[in-house]
C-alpha cells in the first residue's frame, strides 16, 4: 500500500485541488457580464447555497492518514506536531478529519479528497453575514476519487488533466449517501429545478426570489446576506455558479452608462 509520506506532496496537492466553477453568465471585460450562459439542456438541475467562505479539504488516503488544505496549499497532516494556521482551516477542520479517519475507510489505490465551504471567523470579508461571534462553519459541497496511480505522472501533466476535468466526482446522490456515512452537514439544497432564466436581469431577479437570505448562518445577529447559488446536473457533468455580486455589478454599471447619455 502506497505510504503518504513517502510521495511527492506537490502532485499530491494538484491532484487534489479544487477547479473553478464557471458563472452561469460569462464574464466580460472589468467583470461586465455577457448574455452567454452555460445551457444544461433540459436536464433536471439542483440548485444549493454557495457559501462565501474559504474552499477547504479534507484528503482521505488509503493508509489511513489524512491532510488538510486550503485551496491552494497543504496546511496539516495527521500526527504533525505543527500546523500553518491560515484563514483557521485546521483550528476549524482537525477534529471532523480526527472522527472521519476512525470510521471511514478509505478505498484501497484510492484519493478521496472531501471539498468543504469554511466560513465565519475572520476567513473572509462576508463572514460577518454567517456570524457576529466569528465563529466557524463548515459545509460538505463535493467529493472526488482519484486513483494513486495518477502520482505517477510528471506534475505539468497533473494540471493540465485536472484543468481539464480529469477528477471524477460523487454524484449527487453518492454525496449525500457519503455525508450521511461521515456524519456531515451538505451546503443547503434550495430546489429541484427544470429551467432557469436565461437573461440576465432575469437571472437576477430568479437568484433574489430563490435565496433572499442565507440558510447557514450561525447566530440571529448575523448579517445574513448570501453569495449566491451553484447549479448543477445531478451527476455533476454540468455546473455553474450564479452570484450576487456578478449581477449587482452589472446593473450598476448598466445604470452608470444610462445616465452618462
Amino acid at each position: 500500500m502506497i505510504q503518504t509520506r513517502e510521495i511527492d506532496l506537490r502532485k499530491l496537492n494538484s491532484i487534489t485541488k479544487y477547479p473553478s466553477i464557471p458563472t452561469y453568465h460569462s464574464l466580460g471585460e472589468r467583470g461586465s457580464l455577457l448574455e452567454d450562459c452555460v445551457s444544461f439542456g433540459n436536464r433536471e438541475i439542483i440548485a444549493t447555497e454557495k457559501v462565501d467562505g474559504t474552499n477547504s479539504r479534507i484528503i482521505l488516503m488509503p493508509d489511513g492518514c489524512y491532510l488538510i488544505g486550503s485551496r491552494e496549499e497543504l496546511l496539516h497532516a495527521k500526527g504533525d506536531l505543527i500546523h500553518n494556521p491560515a484563514l483557521g482551516i485546521v483550528d476549524a477542520l482537525r477534529k471532523t478529519a480526527d472522527r472521519i479517519v476512525s470510521s471511514f475507510q478509505a478505498p484501497e489505490k484510492i484519493i478521496t479528497t472531501v471539498y468543504l465551504e469554511t466560513y465565519g471567523g475572520k476567513t473572509t470579508a462576508a463572514a460577518k453575514q454567517y456570524t457576529s461571534k466569528r465563529e466557524f462553519g463548515y459545509r460538505l459541497f463535493d467529493v472526488s476519487r482519484v486513483s494513486v496511480n495518477q502520482l505517477e505522472s510528471k506534475l505539468e501533466a497533473i494540471s493540465s488533466w485536472r484543468e481539464n476535468g480529469g477528477q471524477e466526482y460523487l454524484s449527487e446522490k453518492s454525496l449525500g449517501e457519503f455525508a450521511e456515512s461521515v456524519q456531515l452537514e451538505l451546503t443547503p439544497r434550495i430546489a429541484l429545478i427544470n429551467s432557469l432564466p436565461v437573461s440576465i436581469q432575469e437571472t437576477h431577479e430568479w437568484l433574489c426570489s430563490k435565496i433572499p437570505e442565507t440558510l447557514v448562518a450561525m447566530d440571529e445577529n448575523a448579517g445574513g446576506k448570501p453569495e449566491g447559488l451553484v447549479i448543477r446536473t445531478a451527476d455533476r457533468s454540468i455546473i455553474a455558479k450564479i452570484r450576487f455580486e456578478d449581477y449587482e455589478r452589472h446593473a450598476k454599471r448598466l445604470a452608470k452608462k444610462k445616465s452618462e447619455k
